[in-house]
């Protein structure tokens, strides 16, 4: 049986030509044309923005940090105010809410 090999040529800008180097990277690929060939016959791209995920990270620091003083608090008089314990529970929500989002949207890809 007789082997048809073809080529493909194509022009890339030099900034294309770096994006496609560090994709190459990304991918652990030291080969562009199996880097290309491989995405161009299987592969998808998802690009999640994941500004959502830092938010929450760093509502939960914050609410972490403000359970430790509550704990102190506590520990050192023996009580903690209502104000505190609705202030966590509010931040708590929000950000069960925030989380609950992003679950629904990356269930959706």
């Amino acid at each position: 049986m007789a082997r048809h090999d073809s080529m493909i040529y194509i022009r890339v800008s030099k900034d294309e030509w770096k994006k496609i180097r560090e994709r190459m990277d990304e991918a652990g690929m030291k080969n562009m044309s199996a880097f290309i060939r491989r995405m161009a016959l299987y592969g998808y791209l998802i690009r999640l923005d994941l500004s959502d995920v830092r938010e929450v990270l760093r509502l939960l620091r914050i609410e972490s940090n403000n359970l430790n003083q509550y704990a102190k608090r506590a520990n050192e008089t023996g009580s903690i105010y209502e104000a505190d314990i609705k202030d966590l529970q509010g931040t708590h929500k929000k950000i069960l809410s925030m989380m609950g989002e992003i679950l629904d949207r990356l269930s959706s890809i």
